[in-house]
């Protein structure tokens, strides 16, 4: 058999590299680019919130990024079952719920029948992990757990109480009947308005992050006697946790972040997360989260969904004490 000329074989082969070349850039140019519009945020408290705060710190840094509108869609209310319906009901890759995953962790305690599936809610991104405090009116002239707990023994049944829905309920709800007593619980749409009641001491007691206490304990107006996480906020070092003020079961952090629905495929889902983590590295975010009480504690879809497998291990063992059976 003849050999090749020289010239066509050199033809061939470059043809054969450009092919080779343009067959990868081709395959992206088919992949359809994200976000394609508005990026949608469900946050499932009002404005204030310490999960609002952290939403809002990388909201413009992150619309930068992607070249498009992230829209922070505030829905208050209904322990987070609206917040949750709005993103499920979306079922897209451009709606996602940001918050606390212990707003949802307690639902299979809280209801019977649940118009939702817990495993739909796909972690995707950890954030922070909130601080939360336990205030009471300054009126009330108390500085300490153990003295809120005299009182409302003596005064059994008279206080009002209230507390951000889901796993912070739960501990306030342990706590209690750790400490035999009792409270009138009190109802709100927007618990982040239930601080307004506590400095006007139509609340004698009320658990929230310390991002929503923060402004009426600054004014004098309420007392925060302890916060719940493990270790003090290293910003709030003169305000005892309650493992410090004697109450353990006073132990509760807040852990905050994006959530997807399964309609987001688990490449996009690794992609959003490091673009979030990317532009979170940074010392001004870090420095203002730690000014709100809330701990930078960056992760992976992985990272969070095994905190958050704790997180229902430690609900497990409060709603076994509490005596609460969980939806079957």
């Amino acid at each position: 058999m003849r050999s090749m000329p020289f010239r066509f074989a050199a033809a061939l082969g470059l043809f054969g590299s450009l092919v080779l070349a343009v067959a990868p850039v081709q395959a992206q140019a088919q992949a359809p680019a994200w976000p394609q519009r508005s990026v949608r945020w469900i946050i499932p408290f009002g404005p204030g919130a310490g999960a609002d705060i952290g939403a809002r710190l990388i909201q413009e840094r992150l619309q930068k990024r992607w070249g498009h509108p992230v829209v922070i869609d505030n829905r208050p209310g209904g322990d987070s079952l609206i917040a949750i319906q709005a993103m499920l009901s979306a079922n897209d890759d451009h709606t996602f719920l940001w918050g606390p995953s212990g707003n949802f962790t307690v639902h299979p305690y809280q209801y019977k029948k649940l118009a939702y599936d817990p495993s739909d809610l796909v972690p995707a991104m950890r954030f922070s992990s909130t601080i939360l405090g336990i205030g009471v009116p300054a009126a009330m002239k108390i500085t300490t757990v153990a003295e809120f707990v005299k009182l409302a023994r003596a005064e059994a049944g008279k206080f009002n109480s209230a507390a951000v829905p889901g796993i912070t309920e739960l501990a306030i709800d342990y706590f209690m009947h750790n400490a035999k007593i009792t409270t009138q619980k009190v109802p709100y749409k927007d618990i982040v308005q239930a601080v307004n009641d506590l400095a006007e001491n139509r609340l004698q007691i009320y658990s929230a992050s310390y991002a929503i206490l923060r402004p009426q304990r600054e004014a004098g107006r309420i007392t925060v006697l302890a916060q719940l996480g493990r270790e003090r906020a290293s910003s709030l070092a003169e305000i005892p946790t309650g493992i410090e003020a004697g109450f353990p079961e006073l132990e509760m952090e807040g852990n905050v972040g994006l959530f997807a629905s399964k309609a987001v495929p688990a490449a996009l889902i690794d992609r959003i997360a490091a673009d979030i983590i990317a532009v979170s590295r940074d010392k001004t975010i870090e420095e203002r989260l730690i000014g709100t009480a809330q701990q930078p504690t960056f992760g992976n879809a992985k990272e969070f969904a095994e905190s958050i497998a704790r997180q229902r291990a430690t609900i497990a063992k409060i709603a076994k004490a509490l005596d609460i059976q969980p939806t079957r």
